[in-house]
């Protein structure tokens, strides 16, 4: 068998029922079984049973979530798993997205808008490097891996090589990287940025954080000196010129990281196409335009005629000037060379070997992705019917679930819940229901909805509830209908003094993430949610799920979504679901006949085996730590040098003046005996004045960071406070 490049690391084995769904999964795909299904009750180790395969299938693996949420802490337990293998988080990079669209009925036009999160935008050029360069990737996606994502190929082709003594100018240098999209500034450098600094160009990579200082000398071998650029500089500038040195460098301290031999710049966008086929697209538009202004012309739609030709003459004479228009995308098939019909290039398009696929939550991320063409589709038809869009426009789509699945090789199917569709497709379905925890499902408990004489009715007695569950240290969960009941009731909650937050889908990718790893750490104690509480998510620290209106039949509380609602408290010993209805509905009868199933199961094994049942002990950790911007890492880490440095110097004389107000600091403060109030009160004060200072210079990068590190320590000094009043 080839090398592993998959090393799992953990401090578990494989126990219950996992070492028997690991052997039967990995013999399916030895013999060649195409589709299979991990059919795991939730908190079984679903994830850590996949983790197992992988590493022995020891091939590039997609993992496909439902939603950004999902994928996110999906993202975080492989990265656990496989701390030395590329581990990647490929999601939809708007925080707002307003597709294009035309309703005839009230004859409106909706042009696109869209706000682009720059830092998911890196990510997802780290993933496709990562998958065209090596063989120990995961990558966790949404199904935005199934919209188009440019041609690999050219992508890959155009990668700019820069080693030590190759010959190059620094103005042919700026020249290349403007080729590959890379933008020019002055300031502080981004990712997919650069600057030209005497003789030097620095550039911040696409998909990373750090800096390349790109340095040249007029010989292969000779570096620059302190004073050699003053009369070389024409000659570096113009082509007599060689890089010299190639250094990676932090961008917040500019300490040098490491000395590069060599590097490799991706392009700064995924659409790259070349000159010579621009030029082909731009006939084949025009020839486009010809045939699609005739057909208007003979169904006498004059408007339409009239509209599609400024459109498409205004955004084809802003292709050949700067490269771009508004809707670009909309001409992918002509810049690509695709033929009418053909699938776009997509994230899949990346894997050049044979991967595995894992598609977590099936029953609910198959749908997603088996829909996304029609809604599409029905956009695009319209537009181009009424002469807003070339009949191109259509190709510029998602994948039909047909060419998805084509392209997708060997897929596992994890779910506690498999569809129909899973069921009857699948080659082999693995079960995997017993906990190596012990845990048993929750006890499920059924009261009812409206107000009855000495009974308050589902919202009194689920604060009631609630907090008995908040005195044990635990959290609790509701699950609403609708948006506008979770944010009442989370309103509701406050008044009543409860810490209480809602969650749903108006709020942003990272702010969820945000929102859902406070909730672990207890910054607040009740989550209200709508669906986005069901799959997948974990947390242990979760004793009670109030499930609001329960008997209301829908998608909502369908016996799928009421299995998986109630699965939420399966990772805590104490778990409870409370089911607030005033009737048996069939959904309702069919999950809580599942879970006593399941539960059976478990208490016989853990009889059997002499098990308690214990809850999950996780680590909390949050993605969007890795998802900071410069500046908020840079306060974070001017704090952390501040602390680290009074430790240091504590005890130390105070007669150390003269030598800047950091030093003074640094001596001083630590001397104090009240470290508690003192040491933060001196060294706000001393911020303050820097702070006054830098803005008076005009340094107002530094002003705020000065700022928000008195932020932060304004919000320590108010925590002493408040522990000295208790």
């Amino acid at each position: 068998m080839k090398d592993k490049v998959f090393k799992l690391k953990s401090e578990y084995k494989p126990d219950g029922d996992q070492p028997k769904a690991i052997l039967e999964l990995l013999d399916g795909l030895k013999k060649g079984l195409r589709k299979q299904t991990l059919l795991g009750a939730t908190g079984t180790g679903k994830t850590f049973t996949v983790a197992n395969v992988i590493e022995e299938w020891n091939k590039p693996t997609l993992v496909i979530a439902h939603n950004k949420t999902l994928a996110a802490q999906l993202a975080q337990e492989f990265r656990e798993f496989f701390p030395d293998a590329a581990v990647h988080y490929f999601v939809s990079y708007y925080d707002y997205y307003q597709p294009e669209a035309y309703m005839p009925v009230t004859d409106t036009y909706i042009e696109k808008d869209a706000q682009i999160n720059k830092e998911i935008d890196r990510l997802r050029h780290a993933t496709t490097q990562s998958v065209l360069t090596r063989k120990d990737v995961i990558i966790v996606a949404s199904v935005s891996c199934i919209y188009g994502l440019g041609s690999p190929e050219e992508y890959e082709k155009v990668n700019l090589k820069l080693e030590i003594g190759s010959k190059i100018s620094r103005t042919d240098l700026m020249r290349k990287l403007l080729g590959i999209h890379f933008e020019r500034t002055n300031a502080d450098l981004n990712p997919g940025t650069f600057r030209s600094i005497g003789d030097r160009v620095e550039v911040m990579p696409i998909s990373e954080t750090f800096i390349y200082q790109i340095e040249f000398s007029s010989s292969p071998r000779q570096g620059l000196g302190p004073n050699s650029g003053k009369d070389k500089s024409l000659g570096l500038a113009s082509g007599n010129s060689y890089i010299s040195k190639i250094l990676k460098v932090d961008p917040v301290s500019a300490h040098v990281l490491k000395d590069e031999n060599g590097i490799f710049l991706f392009p700064a966008k995924h659409f790259i196409t070349e000159d010579e086929k621009v030029k082909v697209a731009l006939k084949n538009i025009k020839l486009e335009l010809t045939q699609q202004l005739k057909k208007f012309e003979k169904e006498g739609k004059l408007l339409e005629a009239e509209r599609i030709k400024r459109r498409t003459n205004y955004d084809l004479a802003m292709i050949k000037e700067v490269g771009y228009c508004n809707g670009i995308e909309n001409y992918s098939r002509q810049l690509s060379g695709k033929k009418e019909g053909e699938a776009p290039d997509t994230l899949l398009s990346y894997f050049k070997r044979d991967f595995l696929t894992i598609i977590d939550e099936s029953h609910v991320t198959l749908p997603q992705l088996g829909g996304m063409y029609a809604g599409d589709s029905s956009r695009k038809k319209t537009l181009v019917e009424f002469g807003f869009r070339l009949p191109s426009a259509k190709d510029n789509r998602p994948l039909k679930y047909e060419e998805f699945e084509k392209r997708i090789g060997d897929v596992i199917y994890v779910s506690a819940t498999p569809s129909e569709l899973e069921r009857t497709t699948s080659d082999k379905i693995v079960e995997q229901i017993i906990r190596p925890t012990g845990l048993i499902d929750p006890e499920i408990i059924i009261r009812g909805v409206t107000v009855k004489e000495n009974y308050g009715g589902q919202i009194e007695d689920f604060v009631k509830e609630a907090d008995r569950v908040i005195k044990k240290g635990f959290r609790a969960i509701a699950t609403t209908l609708t948006k506008k009941m979770a944010e009442d009731l989370s309103i509701f909650l406050k008044e009543k003094g409860y810490k209480a937050e809602y969650l749903h889908s108006d709020i942003k990718t990272i702010e969820r993430i945000q929102i859902l790893t406070q909730f672990r750490k207890g910054d607040f104690d009740i989550l209200i949610g709508v669906n986005l509480l069901r799959e997948g998510l974990d947390l242990p620290e979760l004793a009670l799920i109030g499930i609001l209106d329960a008997d209301k039949e829908g998608f909502l509380r369908s016996e799928t979504s009421l299995i998986q609602i109630i699965g939420r408290a399966a990772r805590n010993v104490e778990g409870r679901v409370v089911l607030y209805a005033d009737r048996m509905t069939k959904a309702l009868d069919s999950a809580i006949g599942e879970t006593t199933r399941r539960r059976d199961i478990q208490i016989a094994y853990n009889k059997k085996h002499g098990i308690t049942p214990q809850t999950i002990i996780k680590k909390i950790k949050d993605i969007t730590e890795e998802l900071e911007n410069k500046h908020e890492k840079a306060v974070n880490a001017e704090l952390d040098l501040d602390v680290e440095l009074f430790k240091r110097t504590f005890g130390q004389s105070k007669s150390n003046k003269g030598k800047g107000e950091r030093e003074s600091v640094k001596n001083l403060l630590l001397s104090d005996e009240d470290r508690n109030k003192n040491v933060y009160e001196k060294i706000i004060k001393i911020k303050e004045k820097e702070m006054n200072k830098a803005v008076k210079e005009l340094d107002f990068e530094t002003a705020a960071i000065l700022r928000d590190e008195m932020v932060v320590l304004k919000g320590k000094m108010d925590k002493i406070n408040s522990i000295d009043k208790k």
